[in-house]
């Protein structure tokens, strides 16, 4: 019998052990404050049903959750009897916006031009490379060379050039942090001009799905992820850029460990809005053309939504978006899990039929359950293209109000 108490303790003491460590665990990835819209209840058991909000609503004055703006405290238990932690809760209204799935054209130009490579310069004394000589490394982002800060590939072969060997003053940014540095052009035998071993970027262009707009600002948010440097891999600097309207003719199939893609054009050169923002969450900027506004719907706040049956929107073919059948599978609260917040499954055969699954191009599609914008699509599953990431609407909506900032 005694044997039999202390197996039983033993299994106790796991459990409570396992679950104080899984407690800390949400403690962790968990978000700090969530948002409601008016009168409504944070109700986190759709996502996650072990995860209890431990404050009785009848505790709370009517006030404090049925008005814009209040917020105020609820702790979040597991099981109802383990803590987890404190968060905030913020009352807002019930945005509603003008939800579109167009496909656009990007055209970005960077806030100083990004080192994409670095290479060498056969010279009389051999291969020497200056640019790695100085202390540049690939992702830095040059800011000026002796003082002039408007750069691009042309004007920086023309300061090597005329510089006859002379050293170069460089400022750059690596990170958070500015850093100078003198690189002495180096005289090639090969073509007997001057070079600093150093390949550059300044733009990008491509084609991508726009999310939603506000009608009433004219403010848009597209991509639900930033654009990147192919070779680099880091947020392209934006120093300013344009979105044009674009039309898509045909599409690349994705299959296992090949993704696809939507093939298109720009219909024209004309800007349809500048791009003010190139975020985490996605590209935002503003309309100077008109705006599409007959497509209004409600956006979910991140508890609201749930696994089960929706929809995206967007475009294979010309420009009009059409609605396609998905399953979202997993939604994620998490705090790191940047354009990763829900795992969604192409469920629509003509898509599947089509496209495969999720194509490059699509990022952006929003994804609209029971009749509100939850999210938009960012990634494709490399091995399985019927399935990818999308992120949470209301994210890509907080990061618009900062967009706002940068429009002013």
């Amino acid at each position: 019998m005694r044997t039999f108490y202390r197996f039983c303790a033993g299994i106790f003491s796991i459990l409570v052990w396992s679950a104080l460590g899984f407690a800390l665990y949400l403690q962790n990835i968990l978000p700090d404050s969530f948002y409601v819209t008016r009168g409504e209840q944070l109700d986190l058991s759709r996502q996650y049903s072990y995860i209890t909000c431990s404050t009785p609503w009848d505790s709370f004055p009517v006030e404090a959750y049925a008005s814009t703006g209040n917020s105020y405290q609820m702790d979040l238990k597991l099981l109802g009897f383990v803590d987890i932690k404190p968060v905030t809760v913020q009352v807002v209204d019930r945005r509603v916006v003008s939800v579109c799935g167009n496909p656009f054209g990007i055209k970005l130009f960077t806030d100083g031009v990004m080192v994409v490579g670095l290479g060498g310069v056969q010279t009389a004394d051999g291969m020497i490379s200056p640019a790695s000589r100085c202390g540049l490394q690939q992702g830095d982002v040059i800011l000026s060379i002796n003082g002039q800060t408007h750069l691009s590939n042309q004007i920086i072969s023309e300061l090597v050039q005329v510089s006859d060997g002379a050293p170069l003053t460089v400022r750059y940014r690596r990170g958070d942090s500015e850093k100078n540095a003198l690189i002495a052009p180096a005289l090639s035998t090969t073509d007997h001009q001057y070079h600093i071993g150093l390949w550059v970027r300044d733009s990008s262009a491509g084609i991508g799905t726009l999310t939603f707009c506000d009608t009433s600002t004219g403010l848009f948010a597209g991509l639900g992820h930033a654009i990147c440097d192919v070779d680099t891999g880091q947020v392209m600097p934006l120093s300013q850029g344009e979105i044009v309207h674009a039309s898509i003719s045909g599409v690349a199939p994705g299959i296992p460990g090949k993704p696809g893609e939507l093939r298109g054009s720009f219909q024209n050169q004309i800007p349809w809005g500048n791009v003010y923002l190139n975020h985490v969450n996605g590209i935002y900027g503003q309309f100077v053309g008109g705006i599409d506004a007959s497509k209004t719907l409600p956006m979910a706040m991140s508890y609201e939504i749930k696994p089960g049956r929706a929809q995206i929107w967007t475009t294979i073919s010309g420009d009009t978006p059409q609605e396609f059948d998905i399953e979202i599978e997993k939604v994620h609260s998490y705090q790191d899990t940047t354009g990763r917040n829900m795992v969604i499954r192409i469920t629509d055969p003509t898509l599947l039929t089509k496209t495969g699954g999720i194509v490059q191009g699509m990022s952006g599609s929003p994804i609209v359950q029971d009749g509100m914008l939850v999210g938009a699509v960012t990634h494709v599953f490399v091995n399985d293209p019927t399935r990818g990431y999308g992120i949470f609407a209301e994210n890509m909506d907080n990061t618009l109000s900062y967009a706002a900032k940068c429009a002013a």
